[in-house]
Formats: structure tokens, sequence, C-alpha cells
């Protein structure tokens, strides 16, 4: 061996000799200093504490449906645990509206099956122009257009559009108020979302594609297949067999749900069922897309308006203490269930030029003459739609309430 050869060695054993020193005879700064560091997420776990836990995530991803739940409206994305909970995070933030008093949730209430009571929910600058929709069971659906009119082409367009609106939130950009950039700058300098999206997305850029993500997907994930009616369907054959846990007037009136009408030729029911599954297609509830007016026009405030088409499911009307999650009908103008049975059971045509075409049999408008019994039993039977667990689980819950 060389000289240098020698030297060299000797120096590796040197280095491997002071190498294992380090961990016997260093100081304690010493040790700290070799200490792998480990990523930590302190905005996160002082805001939120338990509520968001980053290393054991609400499993969104893991729910399970039934078999008989077949659409779908939207497909899930890659993360999608934590990208719902940082969904969660901006669905309750009140940051998202430009005063800090308004968020997605101050419409969209959980123990309300994330409607609202109030016929016309608040914003920062007045009141909204529609009765807030339910969100239950958004995913499972065909429809792929959201509000009242469908403006939205998907729920990631959807999810942004409030905050934009001068009335719901103000990021509009209109009467001095910023616009939506105006809240990426407020969300890049909170601390909580720098680590969120870090989290997420691996970085800290906050755009408004990935808070439509994150919002969609958090919306997505809110189901409730937990209901009377699901407890009878999973051991039916099918949606028009007999349930064996509902009552006899249940099961008459899901028969009356489901079988469709026949009309005479003034458009007066003589035979077959109410025909509601027509356009609320069982087992989803679900509104079909092609469906056009349902024969309300008004609006909060006063005129008309021929252009909702849309309707959440039917799913969870009523809330675990048998209270209705809001009125119904994008104007609340009908206040329970027996009025919304009422204004099917004799449609009135007026100056409505966008009326479903199955609310006017042979150009008639539609006159179910359902008796009193029958009527009774729609009730019973839509009632049992609701579910429980939707309306306190924590993966929907405030992540902002008490630590």
């Amino acid at each position: 061996m060389t000289y240098q050869h020698t030297q060299r060695a000797k120096g590796f054993f040197v280095s491997i000799i002071l190498f294992a020193l380090s961990f016997y005879g260093c100081t304690e700064k010493q040790i700290e200093t070799v200490t792998p560091v480990t990523t930590s997420y302190p905005a996160v776990e002082n805001t939120f504490g338990d509520n968001i836990v980053l290393t054991a995530l609400e499993a969104y991803s893991a729910q399970t449906k039934p078999n008989y739940i077949t659409k779908n409206n939207g497909s899930i994305p890659s993360g999608f645990d934590a990208k719902a909970t940082l969904g969660r995070v901006l669905f309750y933030d009140k940051k998202l509206s430009v005063n800090n008093t308004v968020a997605c949730a101050s419409c969209h209430q959980q123990s309300f099956g994330f409607s609202d009571t109030s016929l016309a929910s608040k914003g920062i600058n007045g009141n909204t122009p529609r009765h807030s929709m339910r969100l239950i069971n958004s995913r499972y659906a065909v429809e792929v257009k959201f509000f009242w009119d469908e403006r939205a082409a998907s729920l990631e367009a959807q999810t942004t559009q409030p905050i934009q609106d001068h009335l719901e939130m103000g990021f509009s950009g209109e009467f001095g108020n910023p616009n939506f950039q105006g809240l990426l700058e407020k969300l890049k300098s909170t601390d909580y979302y720098q680590e969120l999206f870090q989290f997420v997305y691996g970085d800290q850029n906050i755009s408004e594609q990935r808070i439509q993500e994150s919002l969609s997907a958090f919306i997505r994930s809110i189901q409730s297949f937990d209901s009377k009616y699901d407890a009878g369907r999973t051991s039916a054959v099918n949606d028009a067999a007999d349930f064996a846990n509902y009552t006899a007037d249940e099961n008459a009136g899901k028969r009356l749900f489901l079988a469709a009408p026949q009309f005479n030729q003034n458009g007066v029911r003589v035979g077959g069922g109410a025909g509601c599954g027509g356009c609320h297609r069982a087992p989803e509830f679900d509104i079909d897309p092609a469906s056009l007016n349902n024969g309300v026009i008004s609006k909060i405030g006063g005129g008309t308006d021929v252009t909702v088409t849309r309707s959440p499911t039917l799913r969870d009307i009523l809330n675990t203490s048998g209270q209705l999650n809001g009125a119904f009908m994008h104007d609340g103008s009908l206040q329970t269930l027996k009025q919304v049975i009422n204004h099917y059971n004799l449609i009135q045509i007026g100056t409505n030029t966008n009326l479903d075409p199955r609310l006017r049999p042979g150009g008639r408008p539609q006159n179910l003459a359902l008796t009193e019994n029958e009527k009774n039993q729609l009730e019973a039977f839509l009632k049992t739609l609701s579910g429980s667990a939707v309306y306190s689980h924590k993966r929907w819950s405030n992540p902002f309430l008490t630590k």
C-alpha cells in the first residue's frame, strides 16, 4: 500500500471513530443537531385542537354506500381525505367573507340538513334571493349542474360563486369591495391555511381551483343512507316491493310516489299513482336533469321567475327531532309537506312558460285528485327518507368550535 493510501485509510478510520463517539460523548445540544426534524403544523394544532388532526384524518373516502345507490355526478380526487379536511375548514371559515361574518355554513347548517330554516339566508350586504338548498347527497345524483336555476356547470364552479356574490360573501370587486384575488391574499396571510395547503398540496400556493376542489370534496363527502327507507330497501327486492319495516300507510305512500298516474283527457287522474318518482327518482331521490319548472314561479320579495328547474334530493327533509330542515321550494313559499303535496295535486299553469310537460298532461294542468288518505300516505312515506348521523357526525362538524 502506498503512503497516500495509508493516510487515507487512517483518515477514514478516524472519521468512523469520531462519528461513533458523537453518539456517546456529545452534549444535549449536539444531539439535537443530528435528530431528524419532524414536520409539524402548530397553527393547525393551535386553531383546531382535536377537531382537526392531520396525522389521523377523518375517513371521508372510507364511507360506504348501499349497493342500490349507483348515481354519481363527480369523480373523487386523489388525496380525498386531506382535500375534504381542507374543504371542511374553508366551509366553516367566516374569513371567506369580506367582513368575517358569513361562512358557507352560515346558510348551510349541519343541524338542518345543510340548509337554513330562514326563508332567505343573511349575507353580508342583505338577504339571499332564494332559499338555501340542502347539500346532502349532492354527489349521488345524475344532475351535474348546481343552483336552483342550474347556472353553475359543476359543483366545483358552484363553490366559489357565493364567495364572489356581492350580497352573500362580498368578494365581488363591486362597490369598493375586493375581488376574489383579495380573498386569496387574505388566506395566504393566514397561518393555518399556509400549513393546510402545504399539507394537502405540497406547497403554500392558494388558488381558486384548489379552493373549489377542496370545498367540493367536502360537500361530496356529505352523505346520508341510514334512514328508515334504507333499512327497508336493503332487504327488499326492489323499490316497488313492500318494505318489511314500513307501516301500511308508508308502503301505500311509496307505491303512490313511484307509480305513474293515468289521466283522462282533462288532465284528471283516473288511476295509477301520483308520479312523484318521475322527477325525483328512487333510490337516490335526485332530480331528473331534464326536469323543467315545477309550477312555483314566485320570487322572494315579489315578482315571477320561471328559470328554477333544479331540486335537492328529497332525502333528509326532516332532522332527528322531526323538525323540517327549512321551508320548501326556492322561494320558501311552502311551509309543510302537506302544502307541497297539495301544490302537485292541483297544478296552476297561469303565465308559466317553462312548466314541465309531466305536470300538464295533454296540455291541461295536472289534477291528481288525491284523497286526504292518499295525501297522508304520501307524507308518511316522505318522512321515512330522513337519516340521523349526518346531523351530528364530527367529520362534517364545525372545526372552529371549542377545542
